[in-house]
């Protein structure tokens, strides 16, 4: 028989550590992106709160300065800095506090929907990514079921107060947006 060792077998501590490390890694890896992906759908969801809210006071300052046309004849802003000053009073008269941001792409680079002598109908947002709200939108907003783009989400003017509305006939065909690149705070009080 030959003689025997007095060393004792030891596993290789560094190797396992390495190993734990690196399951280590991976467990923490896979948590990150989970909670990654809740936080982005978190700020994409409020994105869109924002931008069914901007879109909305828009709209609804557009229909204010319609309204409020003084004289014969009645007109529609013809940029947003119309509806943040109106120049068509000697006094401030405001139908919104400033030009919002598009929430979604974060610039000034509204769409607007024109009419055909340039006057501003509605504005809709630049960006042609996929919302995650796709049903119960408000009333007003209740066009907007099952759009694929946010640019789809068009904040427009009743057709009622569209020029050439007639309850019997179809309402006028909106025209083609228009990209207009609108810097804020261009207009002070």
């Amino acid at each position: 028989m030959g003689a025997r060792s007095n060393k004792c077998w030891k596993p290789d501590s560094q190797g396992f550590t390495y190993v734990a490390l690196l399951i280590f890694l991976a467990v923490l890896s896979l948590g990150f992106l989970s909670t990654w992906e809740v936080w982005t759908t978190a700020i994409k969801r409020d994105n869109e709160r924002e931008l069914l809210f901007v879109g909305d006071q828009i709209r609804n300052a557009i229909n204010m300065y319609y309204l409020h046309s003084p004289g014969p004849g009645i007109r529609y802003p013809s940029s947003l800095d119309d509806l943040v000053k109106d120049p068509r009073y000697p006094a401030t008269r405001r139908y919104l506090r400033k030009v919002y941001l598009d929430p979604v792409t974060k610039s000034s680079n509204w769409e607007l929907v024109k009419g055909p002598n340039g006057e501003i109908f509605g504005v809709h947002s630049s960006s042609d990514d996929e919302p995650a709200k796709k049903t119960n939108f408000s009333l007003a907003d209740h066009e907007f079921e099952g759009k694929t783009k946010y640019s789809d989400w068009v904040f427009m003017i009743s057709a009622k107060l569209m020029p050439g509305y007639s309850a019997q006939a179809s309402p006028p065909a909106v025209p083609s947006p228009v990209t207009i690149s609108v810097t804020p705070g261009t207009v002070k009080p």
